[in-house]
């Protein structure tokens, strides 16, 4: 199991409940009603155009504007839309959306098996899933909302921080701040990781020589107080050897002159 797995059972669900949400709910729902206009005034160029409403930035609706982008060309080549206008129906600004689950469940996936490895890839599927039905991601993946893209930012910023390709990951940072400006926080959190993850193997390197340079001046000590105490144990052998020496010659010598008179004693006790 991986990736294909993943998208194969998170798009189980998005597929369906996507068309039975637009039959039920064809018009726009709660805050969709600021939305899905916002964004059709951007399809049909009226850029200028603001709804004061809206407490988020147009960074999801330039996002729907490249999307329907993409899906026009088709489109209208099976005459399904008169115009690019009409490419931007409720139904299609919400597929995005639909889009945009399936592929934060992929980013769910290699975030997990990027910061446990020794997770196997059954797991790590089954993580992947589990986060991709959390209560507030699920009901808005079927809504035109800016949480779904937002979230996908947040991950894709991350996993390229991960990744180590910094610039990228800071441009998704930007991206994330464009469509929801709470994201500031997120693009916080992301560059501290990346700091730490800079900073640290140097931390490591410097540590690891100061580490060196004790054990080699440790080692120096304990050298140098062992040849200390072989010279200590030498000339305690020397002063010894020099005393012992002194003691045999005075043994020797008093044993030379001790012997005479011995004898001397003997032969006087034997004449008499």
């Amino acid at each position: 199991m991986g990736r294909k797995e993943v998208v194969a059972i998170v798009g189980i669900w998005v597929i369906p409940i996507s068309l039975l949400v637009n039959r039920i709910v064809p018009d726009p729902y709660m805050d969709e009603i600021f939305h899905i206009p916002q964004a059709q005034q951007y399809c049909n160029g009226n850029f200028r155009s603001w709804d004061p409403m809206i407490t988020t930035p147009p960074g999801l609706y330039y996002l729907s504007l490249a999307y329907i982008a993409a899906l026009f060309p088709g489109m209208f080549f099976v005459q399904a839309v008169p115009s690019f206008a009409a490419v931007c129906s409720t139904a299609a600004l919400r597929s995005s959306n639909c889009i945009l689950a399936v592929l934060c469940s992929i980013l769910a996936y290699e975030i997990i098996i990027h910061l446990r490895p020794a997770l196997d890839d059954r797991k790590a599927t089954l993580y992947a899933v589990v986060l991709a039905l959390y209560p507030l991601h699920w009901f808005f993946s079927f809504l035109y909302y800016t949480d779904v893209a937002s979230l996908t930012a947040v991950l894709a910023m991350y996993l390229a921080c991960l990744n180590k390709k910094y610039t990228f990951s800071a441009l998704l940072g930007a991206s994330a701040v464009v469509i929801r400006q709470t994201n500031i926080v997120w693009v916080l959190f992301v560059a501290c990781s990346g700091i730490i993850e800079v900073t640290l193997p140097h931390q490591t390197d410097s540590v690891k020589a100061d580490d060196l340079n004790a054990s080699v001046k440790s080692t120096d000590q304990i050298s140098h107080s062992s040849s200390v105490k072989q010279r200590l144990t030498l000339r305690k052998r020397k002063s010894s050897g020099n005393v012992d020496a002194d003691k045999y010659v005075i043994s020797r010598t008093s044993a030379s002159v001790i012997t005479p008179m011995s004898g001397s004693v003997d032969l006087y006790l034997e004449y008499s």
